[in-house]
């Protein structure tokens, strides 16, 4: 046997969308229902686990061999589940992710999306969400169903039945796949760096339950509060209804459209009086800053750690990753003078003090969500984190010298664009120091084509900047930048040829490749970036440009359109992401447990006295061998509790 190809139906009383299979599989009541397979593409077979039937010995040592590759749509659930089934861990070096494969040439994320913009001859049975609403998850009792809690195969023997036959295509879909993209097997290099990714999940990271549990109960204080108070400034029988809340205001004499954070926040610093202090009730009454808490306590495993925090190839264009159950890539930030003083508060229970000392309970909340993420005893976290990778990789990529040459001196960026932009010397804190914020906002909006909008969207005029000076910046920042404006230019032009011409245009470090009906991008490592069906359209403003089939904004497979910015965004992104896989590959082998990481930031768990930042740091800045004069430099510190330096 060289392959086993397998699909599994499973049984939790825990919420497999909103805790993770870790979690799922980690309940005392889960259970494996059924587990279809087929041996090195042969018939299919199911096994009725839930009625009795066994796995056979020749399956049970497939599946715990590390010779017998093992493949499934999506394998970390088969592979977590399997481990909890047979009581042994299973690594995750034999086994292959189909997912995985189809991401990396973006198709969509699930089977039955995936299988249909394949065109498979047999598609995923679309009766599957009902019987996996009937077997795999609790049911409400009822007089009907003689107050069972749970559905069993003898409740319902025909629709169990299909439920078998939904099992086995499932391994046939699957195997279609794999079988249509057998020329696009995913790299050793990227096999690697999955392999490393599964453990990175499995270790997990420590979490302070007590933390979370206390931040939930003082939020539910401040709600009551703030709802008492906005109840008897305004009368309204229910103060966090939006509509209640409009009439109230427009009867105030203040109408509006949204009452979005933003528009709230705005308004507030407008308005006085009650209506100001009613506002400022909606924002405390409207901040999120417990759904992560929430999120943590539901998912932490019984040994205390939270796991599967990150999502292989999550970001399908370029491959990098993207986060599940805390979404450790979009944490607040935290601003707190004393975040230890503040976490022992809150994990006391004492909300008065907390709100004496600090008057946004909220806010306070939102900044100590990183530091429910802590080491396990006698460790600390190791953080690193490269210094502005896609500006160093951009520079690199277009061959922008002076930015280039600014990075490996060690200055800073954001004055050097400015002093080439208004032609004057800029220093921070010191002279012209207050142009050094145009010429920040300027770099975080301009690099990939952005106009006026992209510095708006930004934050560009909430910074100060007036937008009559919008249109300035812009044309200031492109002529200080001519290589990298080239690049946009050159990216877009070699795009629509290698579609247009269906051949291969060299393009400096990148190549691009029409083949089999799919434009690909490669990238310097070796890696390929894919968009599927290119076509030649007209873009919003008339132009020609590559359009392409993939996830839009509605989630949907659909026509999409590009341009020469925005294929070096994914371009630069995609290396960047390159050089932290690299990093993360580099750091391991030097003993670094990395339990997650976040954006371009490492963060290792680590015994005390072994490891070090300078170590850590030294690791992630060696040039891969792809990359020669790349300017890399990484930074970090050490922590009792996860945060932000």
């Amino acid at each position: 046997m060289r392959e086993l190809s397998i699909d599994i139906e499973t049984y939790s009383d825990v919420d497999l969308v909103k805790c993770g299979v870790y979690k799922y599989a980690d309940s005392p009541n889960f259970q494996v229902l059924l587990f279809a397979y087929s041996i090195d593409g042969g018939e299919i077979q199911i096994i009725d686990l839930a009625n009795g039937e066994e796995l056979p010995d020749e399956i049970r040592a497939a599946i715990t061999s590390a010779d017998v590759i093992k493949t499934a749509y999506n394998a970390q659930f088969e592979r977590v589940c399997l481990s909890r089934y047979l009581g042994k861990y299973l690594d995750s070096a034999s086994w292959y992710c189909t997912a995985v494969q189809a991401a990396e040439l973006s198709l969509p994320a699930s089977l039955a999306d995936a299988g249909a913009a394949l065109g498979l001859e047999r598609q995923k049975l679309t009766e599957g969400k009902d019987l996996i609403k009937y077997f795999c998850v609790p049911c409400h009792p009822t007089k009907v169903n003689g107050g069972r809690t749970r559905n069993m195969p003898q409740d319902a023997t025909e629709k169990w039945e299909r439920f078998k036959e939904y099992c086995k295509r499932d391994v046939d879909v699957e195997r279609q796949i794999a079988e249509m993209l057998k020329k696009y097997t995913t790299s050793k290099s990227e096999h690697d760096l999955y392999v490393l990714d599964q453990r990175i999940n499995d270790r997990g990271v420590l979490v302070d339950s007590e933390l979370a549990e206390q931040a939930v109960k003082m939020n539910r204080i401040q709600s009551a509060i703030a709802t008492d108070q906005a109840y008897a400034l305004t009368g309204l029988e229910n103060p966090n209804s939006v509509a209640q809340l409009k009439d109230w205001l427009a009867d105030n004499g203040v109408k509006v459209e949204s009452l979005s954070k933003k528009t709230v926040a705005g308004l507030a610093d407008e308005t006085d009086g009650d209506i100001k202090e009613v506002l400022h009730l909606r924002l405390l009454m409207s901040k999120t800053s417990v759904k992560k808490y929430e999120a943590v306590i539901r998912s932490v495993c019984s040994d205390g750690r939270v796991r599967g925090m990150m999502r292989f190839y999550g970001a399908n264009r370029t491959g990098r990753w993207s986060g599940n159950i805390l979404q450790p890539q979009n944490l607040p930030q935290n601003h707190l003078p004393d975040l230890t003083l503040a976490r022992d508060i809150v994990k006391s229970g004492d909300f008065e003090l907390l709100d004496m000392l600090y008057g946004n309970v909220p806010n306070v909340l939102s900044e100590l969500i990183r530091t429910v993420l802590v080491p396990k005893e006698d460790c600390r976290f190791i953080v690193a984190d490269f210094s502005a990778i896609e500006a160093r990789v951009l520079s690199w990529l277009a061959g922008e010298q002076w930015r280039i040459a600014t990075f490996k001196n060690g200055g800073d960026i954001y004055c050097a664009a400015a002093s080439r932009m208004f032609r004057v010397p800029v220093e921070k804190h010191g002279v012209n120091g207050h142009l050094r914020q145009k010429g920040k906002i300027s770099e975080l909006a301009c690099g990939y084509g952005g106009s006026v909008g992209a510095l708006k969207s930004m934050g560009a005029v909430e910074m100060g900047v007036s937008e009559t000076e919008l249109p300035d910046l812009i044309t200031n920042w492109r002529k200080a930048n001519p290589h990298i404006v080239r690049l946009w230019n050159k990216v877009g032009t070699a795009a629509l040829t290698a579609v247009s011409e269906k051949r291969t245009v060299d393009l400096g470090r990148l190549k691009f490749i029409y083949e089999s009906g799919i434009l690909f991008i490669r990238l310097p490592s070796g890696r390929r970036l894919s968009y599927v069906k290119p076509r030649i359209g007209a873009n919003r403003y008339g132009s020609d440009s590559v359009t392409y089939m993939g996830i839009g904004p509605s989630k949907k497979w659909e026509r999409l359109e590009t341009f020469g910015g925005k294929l070096v965004e994914n371009c630069v992104q995609a290396i960047a992401r390159d050089i932290l896989a690299e990093a993360m590959l580099r750091v391991t082998d030097a003993g670094y447990d990395i339990v997650f990481h976040v954006h371009d930031e490492i963060i290792a768990e680590m015994p005390d006295g072994k490891g070090s930042v300078d170590e850590m740091c030294r690791l992630m800045s060696i040039n891969p061998d792809w990359a020669p004069g790349l300017p890399l430099a990484a930074d970090g510190y050490e922590c009792e509790y996860y945060r932000k330096d």
